[in-house]
């Protein structure tokens, strides 16, 4: 499967809403994994993003090919590390962390990343990766050792989007954290969407199907839901 980006890019212009089901291996259990998988298959997802700020399992290259036994959705890791790279998934979200100033999360894990992934044929997007404040500390705020942004200040987030989009990211990604209390607001998805040409990824803090419409009527262009299904896989029949 190639040409995630351009399936992506093709989505943004005929302004088709995507949507992505984040995995975390830490938390998933391989002999329920087909319950899942079918849980998956009939929800709206258009992705599934794999992935998280700390993996400590070794399950990631059985738990996608697992996945692509039952299910024709691209796999896209979500990494927080090169440690977390499979040859297994589609596609890999090539994160810069700008919202922090970690040297180790805004280029020395992607420098490190390189041989790994010039051993496979993920195709890599390069992502601007940006932390919102969510109201509590999230896992990438702990791993990364960074802040996240003020989330009342937006022209500032605006101006890191805009950065990111100057330096050749072909994503921007406004997330608000794994458990996050509160989601990206409103407000800050509208001002980044209208003053960007890339497509705009949000994630973090969405508990229900009303959050994702809002996020997707403010401009965002792919949705993700990682915590709010893992605690109910019926999710989307609610």
């Amino acid at each position: 499967m190639t040409n995630i980006y351009n399936n992506i890019l093709k989505s943004k212009t005929e302004n088709e809403k995507l949507l992505a089901i984040l995995l975390d291996p830490d938390k998933i259990d391989l002999d329920n994994a087909d319950i899942l998988i079918e849980k998956i298959n009939q929800s709206p997802a258009t992705h599934i993003f794999i992935g998280g700020s700390l993996v400590e399992t070794n399950i990631l290259d059985e738990l996608i090919s697992k996945i692509k036994e039952e299910c024709n959705l691209p796999i896209v890791l979500f990494p927080g590390n090169p440690s977390q790279i499979s040859d297994k998934a589609d596609a890999i979200l090539f994160l810069s962390l700008i919202s922090g100033r970690n040297p180790d999360y805004l280029i020395e894990h992607q420098v490190n990343a390189v041989p790994i992934l010039q051993q496979t044929n993920l195709e890599v997007i390069s992502t601007g990766y940006i932390l919102i404040e969510s109201g509590t500390e999230t896992a990438v705020e702990r791993v990364t050792k960074t802040k996240p942004l003020d989330r009342n200040n937006p022209e500032y987030i605006l101006q890191t989007a805009q950065a990111g989009e100057m330096l050749g990211n072909k994503l921007i990604y406004l997330e608000a954290g794994s458990g996050a209390k509160q989601a990206v607001p409103i407000e800050m998805i509208k001002k980044v969407s209208q003053n960007i040409e890339i497509p705009l990824i949000v994630g973090g803090g969405i508990i229900d199907l009303q959050g994702i419409q809002k996020a997707y009527d403010s401009g965002a262009d792919l949705v993700v839901i990682g915590t709010a299904f893992e605690k109910d896989v019926d999710f989307f029949n609610k």
